[in-house]
């Protein structure tokens, strides 16, 4: 084996899950995503590739295990009933050609079953729950399991119905669909706040995601949302659901809601001529922006067999659009700087319309895109909306550049501190290396800190953490718990009152209290999720025996003992509390009395193969083996390809091979199909 190679495969796929979670947050929890939808889908599709061709290196804290970004802090948290799953996403004729083939495969079908067509509309997911035909509440996305409360903006929305229409609906009914702003209102709306001097809106996207979590239910009531209702989450009683997706259509219109534009298909054909005939009219036949169609096998008793991945169901996807271009000048570049100190360089533009959207900023990725690409200012460029979100310069227009034009200089210097910064070798970026005094770093610091799968303070968000830092009363996260000591003074602010300040007070003695994997997570150490986090934490239990772990002389192999801990992990964790100011970080929060109880595992789904290794051989005649593999991992079986001693069951089909041989001499006990079913569905 080529362990150079293996060790650059580890270190691509950790700045791979460290991009992808920072995106995720810019785009599904801050409305101001960095890059297209063509360069995310790209970094998704290689972490996917990577992670497929190399299973032992997989984390469980991996973005493809995850849905979208978190909660905003305005805004109170709250569960789905059942989670909001994204799509896997096409992008050509062999993407759906492979999409229809996987269904067919996992559900031993003779052909393809039947399809339904509707368009990606490039909005805002919500979640509307009825109780006895009466809206009580309505919840973003936000991470999949808890999305954002805000039922009092949507009681603004005039096409949502407050009490469902006709008879016959369910006691209890999750919602899901999308809210949005057509494009003519989208451009009425802008010129609005341009003439008042508000903010105007890059995309009807961001001004749909902006309107739906104003603090003020007033001003959402004046903007033009509108919302589009598609699927269902918990439905009780079930049998109330319709048994497809066409007929859950029928009834989501005659229950009072708008529904999207539908089709149907029986194969990949189908499918795609459906998509040319969309992608040539896309801007005629619907009144608002969308960036692709989605396919849905129609039977939901096919879907249920068919069930999900980590984050998406295997029996849907979205197709996207190809990107649309325009020309426009760059006026200038800026570089901002991100939490671990990368400089990432933004276009400055001359706002341009594309493909109905109107765009100002793009990013330009990193010194290397620059000069490769020869960009300078003053330049006329080739704007793309990559994926139909967020643009890109791809060219520029040779022919159109001034004659004094000169190169781009990247900096080396910070901007924000004016420290150095550094491009280590075989790195595209440029980090300033003030790592503990840089301000927009400290910012992007704080930020993490105290985000929901931190510290998780409501009442400190991005725009407290910037005036804490500019009013100098947060110089390190350690502050944060000393803010009480300052109540009287930021009660005196412009927007802090009594009711804010004590709230936020309240907030932050709440979250002194905190448990091991948070407190671990909330240090911002590259790579250390919430997954590797609980890892460290049950392997450990307790911070002191963790911290002289990672401290001692033979801590790479402490560390490499643990499963899912692999040599990326273990080197970030060894250089962290390597660091001089890092220990002395975790010291202050200590001093300023900060807490950590003890360790509780969590716990998985609950069932009878729920923490045991299993095999399957054999054919099974009620299910595939697939099908039966992707029903144990639900229920938090390991489920591995060879029987060993410490495999826990075999289970065996018709025709089982060798692996019975095997069970018998490791004296694994053998279930057959019908054993293995009733334990499989006992609660």
């Amino acid at each position: 084996m080529d362990l150079f190679a293996h060790s650059s495969v580890e270190q691509r796929l950790a700045e791979l899950r460290e991009k992808i979670a920072y995106h995720n947050h810019r785009y599904h929890t801050l409305d101001a995503p960095e890059i297209s939808d063509a360069e995310y889908d790209a970094l998704f599709r290689e972490l996917e590739k990577l992670e497929a061709e190399n299973p032992h290196l997989k984390v469980q804290e991996s973005p493809t295990n995850k849905v979208g970004g978190t909660r905003a802090a305005a805004f109170s948290s709250k569960a789905h009933r059942a989670p909001m799953r994204s799509l896997g996403n096409a992008f050509s004729a062999e993407d759906v050609e492979d999409f229809v083939a996987r269904i067919v495969k996992f559900l031993s079908l003779p052909k393809a079953p039947e399809f339904i067509i509707e368009p990606k509309i490039d909005g805002v997911s919500l979640s509307l729950t009825y109780e006895n035909g009466k809206l009580i509440q309505a919840l973003t996305r936000g991470d999949g399991e808890v999305g954002e409360d805000v039922t009092a903006n949507v009681r603004t929305i005039r096409s949502i119905p407050q009490n469902l229409k006709g008879e016959g609906h369910p006691t209890l009914i999750e919602i899901r669909g999308e809210v949005y702003i057509s494009e003519a209102d989208f451009v009425q709306l802008n010129d609005q706040q341009a003439a008042q001097g508000s903010k105007v809106f890059a995309n009807p996207r961001n001004a749909a995601a902006g309107s739906l979590r104003q603090l003020d239910s007033a001003i959402t009531a004046t903007r033009p949302l509108q919302f589009l209702a598609y699927s269902t989450g918990v439905c009780e009683p079930a049998s109330a659901l319709p048994v497809s997706e066409s007929t859950l259509i029928s009834a989501l219109q005659n229950w009072g809601f708008q529904t999207p534009q539908t089709e149907g298909a029986d194969s990949d054909k189908a499918l795609m001529d459906i998509y040319t005939d969309w992608q040539n009219r896309r801007h005629t036949k619907v009144p608002y922006a969308i960036d692709g169609l989605v396919y849905k096998v129609n039977d939901k008793a096919l879907q249920a067999r068919l069930g999900e991945l980590a984050r998406t169901p295997r029996w849907a996807i979205a197709h996207k659009f190809p990107p649309e271009q325009a020309t426009t000048l760059l006026q200038n570049i800026d570089i901002q700087v991100g939490r671990t100190g990368k400089l990432t360089p933004v276009a400055k533009l001359t706002p341009v319309n594309v493909g109905g959207v109107t765009v100002s900023n793009a990013t330009l990725h990193n010194e290397d895109y620059i000069s490769q690409r020869d960009i300078r200012i003053d330049d006329t460029v080739f704007v793309e909306r990559a994926g139909d979100v967020i643009p890109q310069v791809v060219s520029v227009v040779e022919g159109k550049r001034p004659a004094t034009s000169q190169p781009f200089k990247f900096p080396h210097s910070c901007p924000a501190c004016g420290s150095q910064a550094v491009r280590a070798e075989g790195e595209a970026d440029w980090r300033c290396v003030n790592h503990f005094n840089c301000p927009a770093q400290l910012e992007a610091q704080l930020i993490h800190f105290v985000s929901r799968g931190c510290f998780d303070i409501d009442g400190l968000g991005e725009k407290q953490v910037q005036l804490f830092i500019k009013e100098g009363l947060l110089k390190t996260p350690a502050d944060i718990f000393l803010l009480a000591n300052h109540a009287d003074v930021i009660r005196t602010w412009e927007g802090f009152g009594d009711k804010s300040v004590t709230k936020l007070t309240e907030s932050i003695e709440k979250a002194r209290t905190t448990t091991f994997p948070r407190f671990l997570a909330a240090l911002g150490i590259p790579n250390i999720g919430e997954t590797t986090a609980h890892d460290l934490a049950g392997s450990f239990t307790d911070w002191l025996t963790f911290f002289s772990a990672v401290t001692a002389d033979d801590a790479e192999a402490k560390l490499l003992s643990i499963e899912g801990i692999g040599p990326v992990i273990a080197k970030a964790l060894i250089a962290f509390f390597a660091t001089e100011q890092n220990v002395a970080l975790v010291n202050a929060l200590f001093a300023n009395g900060v807490t950590i109880q003890a360790y509780q595992s969590r716990v998985k789904t609950q069932g009878y193969f729920t923490g045991k290794t299993v095999v399957l051989t054999g054919t099974l005649s009620q299910m595939t083996r697939d099908e039966a593999k992707a029903r144990l991992i639900a229920q938090g079986a390991k489920v591995t390809g060879s029987v060993t001693g410490n495999t826990h069951y075999l289970i065996a089909g018709e025709a089982g091979g060798s692996k019975l041989k095997d069970a018998a001499k490791h004296s694994v006990p053998v279930l057959d199909e019908g054993v293995f079913l009733a334990h499989l569905n006992q609660n």
